[in-house]
């Protein structure tokens, strides 16, 4: 039977969840830090690094199939902290953002092995273009897997423009409709951007917030993606207060720390203060999944 939300949630019912499953964006942090263009071993040993400082303090932990997934369940995470599998296959060039997804069809066979995890996750690419059904086509046969295979489903809408769109583009007005479209579809748990990137008074960012909730009308949380690192544990404060029921983040946590000699060190020093506050946040005003 698929497990409920408790899985990847913290005793609260609310989640405190890190991200680690960037491929090649995680390769472009690195040469950007100055460490030159690194090879898998060098991103596999960062996640796992990741995975042992941050994972008793978070609820969940998202991996990807290919850098780190068999590292990550072989006992690096301790029984608080739920295993999320990203399911997504990207298409994304070196040193540029991801331009869509599909399903990772090796996820998908039913041989795969998912000892071990407790949900999939689908990153997924929305925009108002030819291709939009198809999309919402992949969005519910991704939640129609993971229900199949007895694992909980996490969706992830990231908006961007479509060709001739960019100058009349309302970020947050796409991410009100993508809302709109697919969580309806019924994902375990929704993960959505931050409205206005974080930017605002705390008021204006709890309203937005609001009417994101509203839109999605199920359990939610927020990534990180878009908002300077400094805004995200205001953003967070202000979506739990519109709704949300905590985050599912990366870069937000530990952007700042790749290409350090000494990453074990710097992820102590830095990496889980931070959770740390963030979980007090969420523990304080995010609105338990049950709830939702």
């Amino acid at each position: 039977m698929t497990p409920t939300l408790d899985a990847i949630a913290r005793p609260s019912g609310t989640f405190a969840m890190v991200a680690m499953d960037q491929r090649e964006s995680l390769r472009t942090m690195f040469a950007e830090a100055g460490a030159g263009r690194v090879g898998d071993a060098e991103l596999v040993a960062f996640k796992t690094a990741v995975a042992c400082a941050l994972g008793p303090l978070a609820s969940g932990f998202l991996i990807d199939r290919t850098l780190g997934f068999d590292h990550v369940r072989s006992g690096l995470l301790p029984a608080g902290c739920g295993l999320i599998l990203a399911a997504d296959d990207l298409a994304q060039e070196p040193g540029r953002p991801v331009e869509e997804t599909g399903i990772d069809e090796s996820v998908a066979a039913p041989g795969f092995d998912l000892a071990g995890v407790r949900a999939l996750k689908l990153l997924l690419i929305w925009r108002r273009d030819s291709r939009r059904e198809e999309r919402v086509e992949l969005a519910r046969r991704f939640i129609a897997l993971a229900a199949r295979r007895g694992v909980l489903s996490v969706l992830e809408p990231v908006v961007r423009p479509a060709p001739g769109e960019a100058a009349r583009w309302d970020e947050d007005a796409a991410i009100l409709d993508a809302a709109r479209e697919l969580a309806p579809l019924a994902p375990s748990l929704y993960k959505a951007q931050v409205p206005r990137r974080g930017i605002g008074s705390a008021d204006e960012l709890r309203r937005a917030c609001e009417a994101l909730g509203q839109a999605i009308a199920r359990p939610w949380v927020v990534l990180s993606q878009g908002v300077d690192r400094a805004r995200f544990l205001p953003a967070v404060r202000a979506a739990c207060q519109g709704g949300a029921s905590g985050f599912l983040a990366g870069r937000a946590l530990w952007s700042d720390v790749v290409g350090r000699p000494d990453v074990d060190r710097a992820l102590a020093e830095v990496s889980a203060p931070r959770l740390e506050r963030l979980v007090e946040v969420v523990d304080r005003e995010g609105v338990p999944w049950r709830k939702a």
